[in-house]
Parts: structure tokens; C-alpha cells; sequence
């Protein structure tokens, strides 16, 4: 692997489309950059850290129980 590749893996081409209006090339440039760099900062704060590990009781156990319906009445009779 080059250097090139390590960078495109890391860096993928950005493709933008202007829907409205004309842009010049630093405002491209400009909007670019804080989009990258806020999904960046999203992508960071919505991952999970590799090294979280799981207890034996979180693998086995289940999850918790509705809590009882008190308004049912006994067996669903309401009487």
C-alpha cells in the first residue's frame, strides 16, 4: 500500500452538488470544511469505545420485566 492509498482510505472524496445559487470555490471550500469536521466530531461522540467490556450477568441475564399492569384487576377480571 502507498501513502496515497492510506490517505483515500482515510479521507474519501467529498461530492457536492449546488442546488441553488453560485457558490465560489472558497465557499465550497469553506462549507466543505465544517461539514466534515461537525461529522467528524458526530461520528466520534456516537461510537462506542472498542474496549467496553461486557460482564458475564449482562451476557446471561434478561432484560427487565414490564411492571405489572395494577389496573387489570386480578386475572383481568375488573369486576
Amino acid at each position: 500500500m502507498t501513502a496515497a492509498d492510506d490517505d483515500a482510505r482515510e479521507n474519501p472524496p467529498v461530492v457536492v452538488e449546488v442546488v441553488r445559487g453560485a457558490p465560489t470555490e472558497e465557499e465550497l471550500a469553506a462549507a466543505i470544511v465544517v461539514v466534515s469536521e461537525e461529522y467528524a466530531r458526530e461520528v466520534a461522540g456516537a461510537t462506542a469505545p472498542e474496549d467496553a467490556v461486557r460482564s458475564r450477568w449482562e451476557l446471561h441475564a434478561r432484560g427487565l420485566r414490564q411492571p405489572l399492569n395494577r389496573a387489570a384487576g386480578w386475572n383481568g377480571f375488573t369486576g
